[in-house]
């Protein structure tokens, strides 16, 4: 983005943001001096928290050495200053409505779960950036995927309680949904000088996958009901030419919503319709970004807020770290793209991230009409401001516009880059181009990373928070990808801590790369203006196994045309056009079983009982054999030899792998402890696979 990058160098952070806690501090919290708990006067920040709950956390189930948690909800009431340079970067801010300081008001959920005696924790930050308003941290937890634990139950494997961190969680993503315990943002409409409302185009990909839908909720209101103003497309594969609904076949319910006529008509099942209208009223949702920079500074420096109300995190937040799955990775490729880990005093955010599942791209928050929810992937949604370059960390010149950025440069020109673990399945590869986070934009070569950056290719995993059962299809033609990616996660986090406190390296990067042949190239066709290319199965290396549909189908990165004020943040054509402009992507090469050669070949893979991919294919009555989304497969293997040729199966037997049943154990055994001695592993989630393996009915 022009604005962006013409402002890069001067984003430090806006003024601190505070949290204000309302009773008296726990007993655990060392006493701050008289003066410390004196207000400061300060341009910005947080007014309020309105604490909606305290209480004793998983029923006072004792962590290790850190004892009992407590946790904290509420709501804080915060304002940034539209003229101070360090919030420049946001767009639309000085378009929206003022307080009578000249501040712009916002209000984000918080959630914290934090040692009930924080003498007893490590006094360390940990915060999960939500996706969609979700908590995700169940995988690295070793815990349940839900937004309020509260049970024993609930804390699971508890292996982030039982090193003592302070959890916290805040909204940024002012589309998400206030139910279910979502944490939520609340930001300001922007609108004209003379208050009236703003409209440009908007663009809604709607895809339904079951028979009973009847209406579609736009992400914005429209400006006019007038169906002549806008147009509805549908589709039943990605490569066909869309079919224009005619006006009579659809119409408006209020100016936010469509359905299909006659009344109670659904939308055909797994097909894909697209929506081109004017709206109303963007969201200046750039504030997100602001929001999660100002209270995670405030939780590790700060005593007290403005009003002179405690922090509750307050002498117990020396270094802090964010842990990120999917929509939030790429949340946090822009923060730091956009310079938000350096605060109002030029002080580091985060001193460490982890981040699974994001890819290179980012998440299209900081437009006018901004969908953050939007994700690009094989079939769905490319057509979103989702990637536009720097792709990696490492800075390149953009072959097509001549451009100098990566997402590490903000943060190289002050002095406040983290430790970065970048952790990416099979999926980012098909799905995402992801690729172009360790290659360089022109094709060419592999990148030169970063110190302050380590990248890993999970390999031949799907776009997943936790495994999946087997026979899990969903709108797949084959079952989903069962591996659970929380050991690696888990390995690699302790890994990211030890960095960050020490100066230990984490083990070296382990991805694909075009000087070793570990790439396969993504090729572009006629219809890659759609967003998509295909890879040849010769020089994949797929085998043709019996069942299975290989159509080649991965995403490529499109150089498209938003229009002239793309660079502020503002589109003004939307779907964009494409300019035939293409930047090269590959995907990782796989051996006789299909699983992928570079990356972290887990024991699954090392010793498989099946092959697994990152990708998949959508089921006839969903609109296959398109790609299915950020899914994978998971594809037995043959029990005997006999069985194979009689499948005509070209990969071996698991009796021609290993014999008995001791053999898949010592399989499993060697492959876990090699992980373990490169630092993969912890011991505890080696151990776990030995006895998965030794209680299995493989070869039995």
């Amino acid at each position: 983005m022009k604005r962006i990058l013409t402002h890069s160098a001067s984003l430090a952070v806006a003024a601190t943001l505070l949290i204000s806690v309302f009773g008296p501090p726990p007993a655990s919290l060392a006493a701050p001096d008289e003066a410390s708990e004196r207000p400061t006067a300060r341009r910005g920040g947080i007014t309020r928290l309105e604490l909606i709950s305290q209480g004793v956390a998983f029923e006072g189930r004792r962590f290790g050495t850190v004892g009992s948690y407590e946790k904290l909800r509420g709501r804080a009431f915060g304002e940034l200053d539209p003229n101070d340079p360090r919030n420049a970067v946001i767009t639309d801010l000085k378009r929206a409505p003022r307080n009578d300081r000249g501040m712009v008001e916002y209000a984000s959920d918080v959630y914290i779960l934090k040692p009930t005696d924080l003498r007893r924790g490590n006094h360390q930050l940990f915060m999960e950036v939500n996706n969609r308003g979700q908590k995700f941290f169940g995988s690295l937890n070793g815990s349940p995927l839900m937004n309020d634990p509260t049970t024993a139950a609930d804390a699971g494997d508890a292996y982030v309680l039982d090193q003592g961190f302070s959890l916290v969680w805040s909204g940024w993503d002012p589309s998400a949904a206030a139910v279910n315990d979502n944490l939520t943002l609340s930001v300001p409409v922007a609108t004209k000088r003379n208050g009236a409302s703003i409209t440009g185009p908007s663009y809604e990909y709607l895809v339904f996958d079951d028979a009973a839908t009847t209406t579609a909720t736009l992400s914005y209101p429209a400006a006019t009901t007038k169906r002549s103003k806008a147009t509805l497309t549908v589709r039943d594969r990605l490569a066909d030419k869309p079919r224009t609904v005619p006006d009579s076949g659809w119409e408006y319910v209020g100016d936010k919503q469509i359905r299909l006529l006659p009344g109670g008509t659904p939308f055909q099942q797994g097909a894909i319709y697209e929506f081109s209208y004017t709206a109303k009223d963007p969201l200046v949702a750039g504030i997100g970004f602001a929001a999660t920079r100002d209270l995670v500074s405030f939780l590790r420096h700060e005593r007290v807020d403005a009003a002179g109300n405690r922090n509750p995190l307050a002498g117990h937040a020396e270094r802090a770290f964010a842990f990120a799955v999917s929509q939030p990775a790429r949340y946090l490729n822009d923060f730091l793209w956009l310079g938000f880990n350096a605060d109002a005093r030029g002080r580091p955010v985060f001193d460490g991230i982890e981040n699974w599942i994001g890819g290179g791209t980012g998440v299209a928050l900081n437009y006018r009409f901004s969908q953050p929810p939007r994700t690009e992937r094989i079939r769905q949604n490319h057509w979103y401001p989702e990637g536009p370059f720097p792709f990696s960390y490492t800075s390149f010149r953009d072959p097509v516009t001549g451009k100098r950025d990566g997402r590490g440069e903000a943060c190289r020109r002050t002095g406040t880059c983290p430790k970065i673990v970048n952790l990416n399945s099979s999926n980012e590869y098909w799905s995402k181009a992801g690729s172009l986070l360790h290659t360089d934009p022109s094709g060419r070569r592999d990148a030169k990373e970063p110190a302050n950056v380590r990248t890993y290719l999970l390999s031949s995993v799907e776009h997943t928070v936790v495994g999946n059962p087997a026979d899990s299809p969903g709108v797949c033609a084959v079952a989903r990808n069962t591996i659970d990616p929380g050991p690696v996660q888990r390995a690699l986090f302790q890994a990211l801590t030890r960095w960050v406190a020490d100066g230990t390296p984490p083990p070296v990067s382990r991805v694909p790369r075009l000087d070793n042949g570990t790439f396969a190239r993504v090729r572009p066709t006629k219809k890659s203006y759609l967003g998509v290319g295909v890879v040849k199965q010769r020089d994949l290396g797929w085998p043709s196994i019996p069942g299975v549909t290989y159509t080649g189908a991965a995403t490529v990165r499109n150089l498209y045309d938003f229009g002239p004020r793309f660079g502020n943040g503002i589109i003004d054509r939307y779907p964009p056009a494409a300019t035939g402009r293409i930047y090269p992507s590959y995907v990782p090469v796989v051996d006789a079983d299909g699983h992928e050669i570079a990356g972290i070949r887990m024991p699954q893979i090392q010793a498989p009982i099946a092959t697994h991919t990152g990708w998949n294919v959508r089921s006839d009555a969903f609109g296959g054999p398109d790609g299915c989304e950020g899914w994978g497969m998971t594809i037995p293997l043959p029990e005997t030899a006999k069985e194979r040729r009689a499948a005509k199966d070209p990969r071996r037997s698991l009796v021609e792998r290993y014999r008995t049943h001791d053999g898949y154990v010592r399989a499993v055994t060697k492959a876990a402890r090699t992980l373990q001695r490169q630092g993969l592993l912890l011991k505890r989630d080696a151990d776990a696979f030995i006895a998965e393996a030794k209680a299995s009915d493989v070869l039995r």
